[in-house]
């Protein structure tokens, strides 16, 4: 037999290599393919992180609006009602003044008729409204009696009656985000929040003949009975912010958020409707 002899063509070895050649270049197309793919993947990513930052933004700055919105509409209802008593309304004007009575960074009590001023732990301002409410200048009960700011019933039914509702800033605990409370004469320190996220309440106070609004500590007791409109600002604080931010707050003073939280300020000029010096 003969022993078959097995030989390899020169063009097989170049084969071999051309194969050797395909292969790098194919793992060095998968590499420059796979680097293009984690770049759109990261700037996609990083897109993807803007869209959610700006919505975010743009969410609080919506929300910290709605806020200010409803707690100056909330206050300038009240302020509008001050001194307000209906025709059937018996007793003299005198038995619900002062019907306008504010506090400068301190809440205000009304307790045995005496409305002063006590120590808060923010320091806010605090404004007291009285009126005579009846079944059409207030949302009546049930039962049909008149109610204050917090819905709780005042009065006997179907009779006027003098609501007190005092409006200031507080927060249920330590820590706890800062709110625009109410409190009514329905119930003995019944307060309750009425708007979320209200820092600061700061109210400035329009006598007739004065040029300019005066702060309550500025107003002598006999006074009240003068004020004929009301500049109400509130400071709303919104959500926690990666960037440092500054706002202008009611007193016009351009101040950093030193907690990283945003803030915006919203102001209202009321007109007391009901107020005798008009």
């Amino acid at each position: 037999m003969h022993a078959r002899r097995y030989t390899f063509h020169p063009l097989d070895r170049d084969k071999g290599r051309g194969n050797s050649a395909d292969s790098g270049h194919t793992l060095l197309e998968l590499m420059i393919a796979l680097a293009l793919s984690l770049l759109v993947i990261a700037g996609a990513l990083r897109l993807y992180q803007a869209q959610r930052e700006a919505f975010a933004r743009t969410a609080d700055a919506q929300s910290m609006r709605d806020a200010g919105a409803t707690a100056l509409t909330l206050l300038a209802q009240h302020i509008q009602m001050a001194g307000f008593v209906p025709p059937d309304w018996s007793l003299p004007r005198s038995y619900i003044e002062p019907v306008i009575f504010g506090c400068s960074n301190m809440g205000s009590t009304d307790r045995a008729s005496a409305v002063r001023c006590a120590a808060l732990a923010q320091h806010s301002d605090a404004i007291t409204v009285r009126y005579v409410g009846d079944t059409v200048s207030t949302w009546p009960s049930a039962a049909g009696e008149v109610t204050d700011c917090l819905g709780q019933r005042v009065g006997n039914a179907g009779e006027p009656a003098v609501i007190v509702n005092r409006f200031f800033v507080d927060r249920p605990r330590a820590g706890g985000e800062w709110q625009l409370y109410c409190e009514g004469n329905g119930k003995v320190r019944g307060k309750q929040p009425v708007v979320a996220g209200i820092e600061r309440l700061a109210i400035g106070y329009w006598l007739r003949g004065e040029q300019m609004p005066l702060r309550a500590h500025e107003i002598a007791a006999d006074r009240w009975e003068q004020v004929i409109a009301v500049d109400v600002c509130v400071v709303v604080r919104g959500a926690w912010s990666t960037q440092p931010t500054r706002y202008t707050d009611c007193d016009g003073a351009r101040l950093p958020n030193v907690d990283r939280h945003t803030r915006e300020t919203f102001s209202r000029h009321v007109v007391v409707r009901n107020s005798e010096a008009i």
